[in-house]
């Protein structure tokens, strides 16, 4: 990995830091900026090095540094009850940078491989929820996923136009990173 790609993919890692603390409990599951920055690592970064920015915030938080919701961290909060969705950042960045590497020339590319993305990480995080609680489908839907919905969407426009023009400001082509 070049010198730039390592202080972007570090700049990613910290903005995933300093985004994700700043929550709102609404229920079980927080409202928080970690998303949007989840995005923008994997769409400006692609799939290799957005999921190494993404692996290196919950390592982080892992070994105790404060950077998960409401400013909490350790291997408890991987395993508690958000800790899925905390995982399910991984596959969600890795989905988008993959579509973004393969097909993202077109901006509409873009929110479609994040709401792919949000999809996954909202599989791996009610799936773990649901085992955690105990909770069925639709308690996990209405706890954990319908409130989310709509400042989901609002982060996915505001991460495609801004990831788009970090991406070719930074100078990282789109739809030729595919190897």
């Amino acid at each position: 990995m070049k010198t730039k790609d390592m202080c972007v993919v570090a700049l990613m890692t910290a903005l995933i830091c300093v985004a994700a603390p700043f929550s709102i409990p609404i229920g079980p599951i927080p409202i928080s900026l970690a998303t949007l920055a989840v995005y923008l690592a994997g769409g400006v970064l692609g799939w290799k090095k957005g999921l190494v920015a993404v692996a290196l915030y919950l390592l982080i938080g892992a070994v105790g540094v404060p950077v998960f919701s409401g400013f909490s961290a350790g291997l408890p909060k991987l395993v508690g009850v958000t800790g899925g969705y905390l995982i399910g950042y991984l596959p969600c960045a890795a989905a988008i940078g993959f579509g973004v590497d393969r097909w993202g020339s077109e901006l509409w590319v873009w929110p479609v491989a994040m709401v792919v993305g949000t999809l996954l990480c909202y599989a791996v995080g009610t799936a773990w929820f649901m085992v955690q609680t105990g909770t069925g489908l639709a308690g996990a839907m209405a706890s954990c996923v319908i409130p989310f919905l709509p400042g989901d969407a609002a982060k996915i426009v505001v991460a495609s136009v801004l990831g788009w023009e970090l991406r070719r400001k930074l100078g990282y082509s789109v739809a030729t990173q595919a190897a």
